[in-house]
């Protein structure tokens, strides 16, 4: 039986455009994927009264997610170049819609602890599969605001949490929440498995469309050249380039993880906020992020098309978006909460425009298309390690000291060092070349 494909959006030219349809429904996973993550670090506060836990344990019961996920990026990007985007993002969906309908039936801090554990194992291929979505789907002059806009699903699912967690929370009980952004994951994979398809093999995709995304640098099958395609996976940790796309990740990431994990509980327990002023003033910084993303995305891809060197902008964006970053620093010491919220929104923002430089990245230096989500899967297994980390540490210093103004230090410096190590560390932003070959110093080896 033949599927029905919904109908191509057309420019006024008649050129298909599916590739945004596509982009936007992988924003609609990534929107889903951070919900289910971000939903329990907003319930928890609320859930006092059947686990009490300590900061500590809370901590753990984060870090359990990231042991996991972490811990599988190596293999889910190479999965995600054996299996594609279809499959892998479908079957992970799946996954992690069954563990965060599960959460609701937690009975104490082990059971948790399991179930985020679980979790992490599905939510391990999205963000690769993602990158190999724009780098297949999009031309490089404009990959940068493809990539912000799947990479701001992250921020939307963090922000929506918010206001939908809290509500579901007044509204029924906390363990509702988790049976219903579950049910909602398996309707998007439906959806998702029914619609995507390749550029060569979607039945909705004009030949200009193809023509448009192959001609101007999409990484396909078709456009590989043979030796490129040859690198083995393992020769990918040879190159410095890959390395200081490792580390700087991780800096960026010890930062975005306050916010996916303590920052309800900083605004509760530091700055007072009720429920319902949790739920409002709190989706503050991940709208401000978003617009930031996508705002810094189109500039990025203006630059580019205006003939500046993808180097030059990658570098920009990130370096800019991690010292900006740093000003979370300051936070902890204002006095007033909405001066906190100012800087946190400052800092979220930058961070979101630095990170869709920095995810950028993987389809701009692999090798090949059969390495675009591998290279995904090495920065994000490295820059994970911060999801395992910053929980532990943060809860450990905020037991220690009764506040955050030591932790939101110590994460602020990390992103100046982060800024550091893609402005001088990391070579030119180019396709990896084999090692051995003529140019092979210029891709960082």
């Amino acid at each position: 039986m033949t599927q029905a494909h919904p109908q191509p959006v057309r420019s006024r030219t008649g050129t298909t455009r599916i590739r945004w349809t596509i982009i936007w429904l992988a924003f609609a996973g990534l929107s889903i994927n951070y919900l289910d993550r971000a939903s329990l670090s907003v319930a928890l506060p609320f859930m006092g009264e059947d686990f009490h836990l300590t900061a500590t344990q809370q901590g753990l019961v984060f870090a359990a997610f990231f042991w996991a996920y972490d811990a599988c990026q190596l293999v889910a990007g190479w999965y995600v170049d054996k299996v594609g985007p279809r499959r892998s993002f479908f079957l992970a969906a799946v996954w992690w819609s069954i563990f965060t309908a599960l959460t609701g039936l937690a009975r104490g801090f082990w059971s948790l602890l399991t179930l985020r554990f679980l979790l992490g194992i599905g939510e391990s291929p999205a963000p690769s599969t993602a990158a190999k979505v724009v780098a297949t789907w999009f031309p490089t002059r404009e990959r940068a605001f493809a990539t912000s806009i799947w990479d701001s699903g992250s921020r939307v699912g963090a922000v929506i949490a918010l206001p939908v967690v809290t509500g579901l929370i007044a509204w029924l009980h906390w363990r509702a929440v988790f049976v219903v952004i579950g049910a909602v994951g398996v309707v998007w994979a439906l959806v998702w498995w029914k619609y995507y398809r390749d550029p060569r093999q979607h039945p909705g995709a004009s030949a200009a469309e193809i023509e448009y995304v192959e001609g101007g640098g999409a990484r396909t099958a078709e456009t590989d050249a043979e030796e490129a395609a040859r690198i083995p996976w393992r020769s990918l940790f040879r190159y410095r380039t890959v390395l200081s796309m490792m580390f700087g990740f991780f800096c960026l990431n010890s930062v975005i993880y306050f916010f996916i994990t303590f920052f309800p509980s900083y605004l509760v327990t530091e700055r007072g906020f009720s429920l319902l002023k949790l739920g409002f003033f709190g989706a503050i910084p991940g709208l401000f992020a978003v617009l930031s993303g996508w705002a810094g995305g189109l500039l990025a891809d203006r630059a580019i098309r205006r003939g500046a060197s993808v180097t030059r902008v990658r570098k920009t964006v990130i370096v800019g978006g991690l010292v900006g970053g740093s000003v979370i620093m300051f936070a902890a010491v204002v006095p007033e909460a909405w001066m906190a919220l100012t800087l946190l929104s400052i800092s979220y923002g930058s961070l979101t425009v630095a990170g869709t430089g920095i995810w950028s990245l993987p389809a701009d230096v692999a090798p090949s298309s059969r390495h675009v989500g591998s290279l995904g899967g090495v920065q994000n297994f490295a820059s994970n390690f911060a999801g395992i980390i910053t929980p532990i540490v943060v809860g450990a210093l905020v037991d220690a000291t009764g506040s955050f103004v030591v932790p939101l230090l110590v994460i602020g410096v990390i992103a100046l060092v982060g800024a550091f190590n893609y402005l001088v560390i990391m070579g030119r932003i180019e396709p990896l070349k084999l090692i051995g070959s003529a140019p092979a110093a210029t891709s960082g080896s």
